[in-house]
């Protein structure tokens, strides 16, 4: 039995970062073979943390964080022959991105870790589809790592589960109830997106980001519209600026409600499942009033939004933040007077820093775990460097912790929608886009309710040559596997539910 003391945290535990003065966050360098194996050759030592890693057609992107969390260093690797060095051995978390790169390019990473397939189930009917594509409908034999002991056995679970819910198959070798090792398999929802991006136009690719991941449209558009309007010089209004934080600020809190409910769902306790519920559903129903559209999908747009916010809507949403603001009181008493609940979330999947750290686990995942890294902070983008707002972190790294992140950034996110509705400033609310055409290159980071989205995009002649975007869970998923080993079978729903990474924008 644990022993239970309040799950609350102390006050002392939020940290107040400043925001850092405007300037380009990120670098782009074209280096040699021999500058990459450096790169690389430190393992657990290097000054970077990776942030991304994808592929071109003979063309490999290396995005390294600096240490400070500040900086995005961006290399870019010419791989003529289809090799490259892998990475994977001083960043663990590149291993499944460069098993992807394989699946869609036939890009190759020597010495890698792990060189299974990963997306390619051998259902597309091509191998390597964006790159040196061919005819293939070979299924792809697919083998699970061993585990070694007496008494062992497996427990299948998926890719189909019950309710609405994305596949995924998790494959838990077992001693008795205790699980000796858990491994996913994705890739079930594989959509092609990064090959609809390629020869999109620019505003057909603005549609296709708020597709990826539906409760993620909001951030994945908003990343979007950033790296095309620095890629193409365009300067959205400031009230534009100032509606895409409110949209993202919504779309925030509805999913922290709906977090918080299952998660305590799971631990027996529908009550707070029906409460979140319900507060999740004035959210959404007060952004189709605003908005026209629960989700706010396809509101935001390249060089602003579409829709403004009338004084009907601001005086809609100020109701919902108080409503809201007395929701969050009685739900932190609830949670936190209930020792049964306690029971099951205090130190029950815990993910220790050093973990978090090395895989550049975001969101409020990485929050819980003692990484303070929230991209709003560490990159300032446009209107977050004129708000004030904490960034809440702990250092437990259990479910609890991962609860008390969201409930914790809701409490933000009211400060930050007060601040917006107080503030917003008068003014159009798109740029004037002169002709259709224009080339570059752009990258930008926003922090969706997972952690930070990277998106980078090469566009030619108004035509998008590439897009790739970054999912907060390519670093979260292999986390979840190391955080149940070693607990009982039964906890498994309530850390998959903790850390609720998403297939759909994993599964690019």
């Amino acid at each position: 039995m644990k022993k239970l003391t309040s799950s609350s945290p102390s006050s002392g535990l939020l940290t107040r970062v400043e925001p850092r003065e405007k300037e380009k966050f990120w670098s782009f360098e074209e280096i040699e073979e021999k500058r990459w194996l450096a790169l690389g050759r430190e393992p657990l030592k290097t000054e970077f943390s990776l942030f991304g890693l994808w592929g071109a057609p003979q063309t490999v992107y290396l995005a390294l964080l600096d240490r400070g969390g500040s900086k995005i260093s961006l290399f870019g690797l010419q791989v003529p022959e289809g090799k490259f060095p892998s990475v994977a051995v001083a960043y663990p978390s590149a291993a499944r991105l460069e098993r992807a790169l394989y699946d869609l390019f036939g890009l190759q990473a020597q010495g890698s870790l792990d060189s299974r397939p990963w997306l390619d189930h051998g259902k597309w009917g091509v191998r390597f589809p964006m790159g040196d594509s061919y005819p293939d409908g070979e299924e792809k034999l697919y083998s699970f790592f061993p585990a070694r002991g007496e008494s062992l056995h497996q427990v299948p679970v998926g890719p189909v589960h019950a309710g609405i819910i994305e596949p995924g198959h998790f494959r838990f070798t077992m001693s008795g109830e205790i699980v000796v090792r858990m491994e996913e398999r994705l890739g079930y929802t594989h959509k092609g997106i990064e090959s609809l991006f390629s020869g999109a136009s620019i505003d057909k690719g603005m549609e296709i980001a708020g597709r990826i991941s539906g409760d993620s449209t909001v951030a994945y558009a908003y990343g979007y519209a950033l790296a095309v309007e620095e890629a193409l010089g365009i300067s959205p209004p400031p009230r534009a600026e100032w509606i895409r934080a409110l949209m993202a600020e919504l779309e925030r809190m509805a999913n922290h409600f709906g977090d918080v409910g299952a998660i305590c769902n799971d631990a027996a306790f529908p009550r707070i499942l029906s409460r979140c519920a319900l507060l999740r559903e004035k959210i959404l129903r007060c952004a189709q009033s605003c908005f026209g559209h629960r989700l706010m999908r396809d509101k935001i747009v390249v060089g602003g939004v579409k829709e403004d916010l009338n004084a009907e809507g601001l005086s809609r949403i100020r109701e919902l933040l108080e409503t809201i603001k007395e929701e969050v009181v009685c739900l932190k008493d609830f949670y936190d007077s209930k020792n049964s609940l306690q029971d099951r979330t205090v130190g029950t999947g815990v993910l220790d820093r050093r973990l978090a750290e090395l895989f550049g686990a975001g969101g409020f995942i990485g929050r819980a775990s003692g990484r303070n890294f929230d991209s709003r902070k560490a990159f300032a983008y446009k209107p977050y460097d004129s708000l004030s707002f904490e960034v809440p972190v702990l250092e437990d790294g259990d479910v609890n912790a991962r609860v008390w992140i969201r409930i914790l950034e809701i409490e933000q996110s009211v400060k930050l929608l007060e601040q917006i509705l107080e503030g917003m400033p008068p003014g159009s609310i798109c740029a004037e886009r002169i002709g259709g055409e224009g080339s570059g290159k752009g990258l930008s980071v926003v922090e969706s309710f997972r952690g930070d989205i990277l998106t980078w995009i090469e566009i030619y002649n108004g035509k998008i040559i590439r897009c790739h975007p970054r999912d907060p869970s390519w670093f979260q998923w292999p986390l979840l596997e190391k955080v149940i080993v070693g607990g009982v079978i039964a906890d498994f729903p309530l850390c998959n539910k903790s850390f609720n990474c998403s297939y759909s924008g994993h599964d690019l």
